[in-house]
């Protein structure tokens, strides 16, 4: 349970986000193909040729490398950071030779509606853009008949947490809530296993569904964050009630993965590199979420909030323990848990068949690095809404609802 947190502290975490904001941009970001006013983040350091020349560039790795960029500008906002933002909207939308639209996964379009949301709102729109409006469009009309959900991909028949999860977060800050509620509620109807964790997904095929039983901290994430997002719109409108099922859910998932997806000292467990790599950042950019946005009035949303909290404050003490230090710049652990190796030798990353998988030192992948970044924004996050409240004479017992982040 968290009951202090001093101003240096919150320095402390402040300064560890600035940090690992410096390594990525220092380490993996570039121009695309030279182009003035564009910027990517190659897929892994040190790179080869063609992640240098964005052959290879991974469209989801590139919509979480700017999330990370948009939590930077959040907490200390900059010029230079709002040309960041700017200059990887435009490397994206370069790089993918086509409209964003134009991708047949739906767990990708996703995530980019969610990044560039985000981003339209911290450069000053007061609507999304015609890109961001587009691509959440794409998410509510590419829902399968039988089912009401998304496939992982256009004409594919497995239907998951991935793809779901992050397109209820996009469907309900867009005000479609109807349509969110939906999706999530399918997911809990099929998906949900007695540990109180989510499934992956369910596979159709002639012989009946077939439940894919990976049990994935970024699932557990993403269905945080979407009941989060339902449970609060509700509540907006007045439909409390209603707001109180998806809370509970939240409740649920927190509890279950401190129980199940953490270790003794609520420390995220796991170590993944490749996709898998952006998985543990992900859960706890949720779980920061939670942990300074679910509503106080009641016990057990304060008891959830207080694991959320643990949890990422516990596990970024951890991963920022096992970093390295290269060049005065922290790289960070495939496993929080385990101190980090320094990416030499052997194979790097590639994608095989709709997943791109690790570089034989996990460490050298972007989305080992980024979830390291996510982790010191999510603490720092979390260290701040904490001071905030203490300094202000407020008990972490009755907080209020913010904005999201």
């Amino acid at each position: 349970m968290v009951l202090k947190m001093s101003r240096p502290e919150v320095e402390t975490w402040a300064y560890r986000a600035d940090v690992a904001e410096q390594a990525i941009r220092n380490r993996h970001a570039a121009k695309l193909w030279g182009l003035p006013g564009t910027n990517l983040a190659m897929a892994s350091w040190p790179a080869p040729l063609r992640h240098k020349v964005f052959i290879n560039w991974h469209y989801w790795w590139q919509a979480q490398y700017l999330d990370c960029l948009v939590d930077a500008a959040k907490r200390v906002p900059s010029k230079e950071k709002y040309r960041a933002i700017r200059q990887t909207t435009r490397g994206i939308r370069i790089r993918n030779l086509t409209l964003l639209t134009k991708n047949k996964y739906y767990d990708d379009r996703a995530w980019m509606a969610l990044a560039l949301g985000r981003a339209d709102a911290v450069l000053g729109a007061s609507v999304p853009k015609k890109t961001t409006a587009r691509l959440i469009s794409c998410l509510g009309d590419g829902r399968e008949e039988s089912t009401g959900v998304l496939p992982w991909r256009e004409q594919d028949l497995f239907f998951n947490v991935p793809s779901n999860g992050p397109a209820a977060i996009a469907l309900a800050r867009a005000g479609r809530i109807k349509e969110a509620e939906e999706l999530i509620d399918w997911v809990y109807a099929n998906l949900l296993a007695d540990s109180g964790l989510l499934y992956d997904g369910i596979r159709l095929s002639m012989a009946g569904a077939v439940v894919q039983k990976g049990m994935f901290t970024y699932n557990q994430g993403v269905m945080i964050g979407a009941c989060l997002e339902v449970g609060l719109a509700l509540r907006a409108h007045g439909q409390r009630e209603q707001a109180t099922k998806y809370f509970t859910r939240v409740q649920n998932l927190i509890h279950a993965v401190a129980k199940d997806l953490a270790t003794t000292d609520n420390v995220i467990a796991g170590a993944g590199g490749g996709d898998g790599g952006l998985f543990n950042g992900i859960l706890v950019r949720y779980l920061a979420d939670a942990a300074v946005r679910l509503p106080g009035d009641n016990r057990m949303n304060r008891a959830a909030a207080r694991i959320a909290r643990r949890l990422v404050l516990a596990s970024g003490e951890k991963c920022w323990y096992h970093r390295l230090e290269v060049d005065g710049l922290p790289l960070f652990p495939a496993d929080w848990n385990d101190n980090a190796q320094f990416p030499q030798g052997g194979s790097v990353a590639q994608s095989v068949g709709g997943a791109v998988r690790g570089s034989a030192i996990k460490e050298r992948d972007l989305s080992v690095q980024l979830s390291g970044w996510m982790l010191m924004e999510a603490c720092a996050r979390v260290a701040g809404f904490v001071a905030t409240k203490l300094e202000n004479g407020q008990s972490l017992e009755s907080p209020k609802p913010s904005c999201p982040e």
